[in-house]
């Protein structure tokens, strides 16, 4: 699919996330869109979930950028994703089901590399045998697909739909995983003409989405087109700045943009940081915010916390300054969005955490080691209780909401440029101009 070759003014944006991930990307993606010819996803894998409303319907993507709900908009999947193929193609389905005919769109890197039934298989047994030290993973096989590309013995998209390499690989691949799976975990082996015969099918339908994106974006930014890079999960779990190893296999803050893409991040005109105006993970590792059982409750329920891929609770907390600094800090993100401010509509005392006791010395650092002791240290804010969920303007909303935005801002260094008050698409606050930072924390 070609975008015309008028010149005009490009505008490339990228989308990330701020937390550990479910931050409300998939809806600023969608509102975005809007002014994007293309859409591209540029990390992660299936394991990722973004949610879009439109009325009263519900769109969850896995692996299909979030701009595909605009007609016309080409969604590209990037070589730094690694893509499920059987997942792809129900995303494919349901978009069908829904009336949504956008097939044509959508572009698949020929250098992507390919999660098969092995991946799968290997990533339920690790978790299984490491009782001690889960990293609470979907098990869908992402992290061995990773591990593979690195190791140099991954199988890429080109190969995938090329039946006689697809066969070939396969063979020699699985005969590896299955002396793995046997002798190291005592499981069940992959029969690897079975999958072949189940994943070629799969293969005649991508074929023809499967091409060089990476000459294409290229093109297309020559010839003037607005293109929108998000990137899957969050930033604290990047797996080089995030808390490792409770982390995901890629890199999910802009610093993967450029590699994920083979399209140079100079080139961005923008970065969004998307974060919560509270704080939730799901699976292991540290959260020092975490909220006591029956706080994190509420927040759960207003909130709808539950994982859109996984369908797991979220854990909840307060939102976390030092964490989201240090987020914006590596991902060089130029403004933020607040999302789910209405989920604290309805409570008498907010709190962030501006600081930190790690080991008996107290810092405003995020630490990189997951096995310290750390201690929190809050602020507190009155509770404005009353709906924001029709507010349109910064002016609408009501003035102890507004305080604590500007203490956001202030405190992590960085303007806020849109507020989400709700599920559907229409729920924004646009802030125009940016609200910037600069009371140094202290608010209004």
């Amino acid at each position: 699919m070609i975008i015309s070759n008028q010149v005009k003014s490009t505008q490339h944006s990228c989308v990330v996330g701020l937390q550990w991930g479910d931050e409300g990307k998939g809806k600023i993606v969608d509102v975005l869109s809007a002014e994007a010819d293309i859409v591209v996803r540029y990390q992660g894998g299936a394991n990722a979930g973004h949610t879009v409303q439109v009325g009263d319907r519900e769109y969850i993507f896995h692996l299909v950028p979030s701009g595909i709900l605009k007609e016309g908009t080409v969604c590209i999947i990037g070589n730094g994703v690694v893509i499920d193929p059987r997942a792809l193609i129900e995303e494919f389905d349901g978009l069908l089901e829904n009336g949504l005919d956008h097939e044509a769109n959508i572009m698949i890197s020929d250098r992507a590399h390919v999660v098969l039934p092995y991946h799968g298989a290997l990533d339920e047994a690790k978790e299984s045998a490491s009782e001690d030290g889960k990293i609470g993973t979907t098990l869908r096989g992402i992290g061995p697909c990773y591990t593979d590309k690195a190791s140099r013995v991954g199988l890429r998209m080109s190969e995938f739909v090329d039946p006689d390499r697809f066969k070939e690989r396969l063979t020699r691949i699985a005969d590896l995983k299955n002396r793995e799976l046997e002798s190291l975990h005592g499981r069940e082996p992959i029969d690897a003409a079975t999958v072949f015969e189940e994943y070629s099918a799969y293969a005649d339908r991508l074929r023809p989405r499967v091409c060089d994106v990476t000459a294409y974006l290229h093109e297309q930014d020559s010839s003037g087109a607005n293109i929108l890079f998000e990137g899957a999960q969050g930033a604290l779990l990047d797996i080089d700045m995030g808390t490792y190893p409770y982390v995901t296999s890629s890199n999910t803050s802009f610093l993967g943009l450029g590699a994920g893409t083979g399209f140079s991040a100079r080139k961005v005109d923008r970065v969004l940081g998307i974060t919560k105006a509270y704080a939730t993970r799901v699976g292991e590792g540290p959260f020092p915010s975490e909220m006591a059982d029956e706080a994190g409750e509420s927040l759960r329920e207003a909130g709808a916390e539950f994982g859109a891929t996984t369908g797991r609770p979220r854990r909840c907390g307060w939102l976390d300054i030092v964490a989201l600094r240090r987020a914006i800090q590596f991902g060089d993100v130029d403004a933020m969005v607040v999302t789910k401010l209405d989920v604290l509509d309805h409570l008498d005392e907010i709190k962030a955490a501006v600081s930190y006791t790690v080991d008996g010395v107290e810092t405003d650092q995020f630490p990189a080691s997951v096995d310290c002791e750390i201690t929190p240290h809050y602020r507190s804010f009155p509770g404005w209780l009353e709906s924001t969920a029709e507010c349109r303007s910064f002016e609408q909303l009501p003035e102890k909401a507004r305080q604590y935005l500007q203490f956001i801002a202030d405190a992590a260094g960085c303007p806020i440029a849109i507020v989400s008050v709700g599920k559907e698409r229409t729920q924004i606050v646009t802030l125009d101009p940016w609200l910037e930072p600069g009371t140094n924390g202290e608010g209004d």
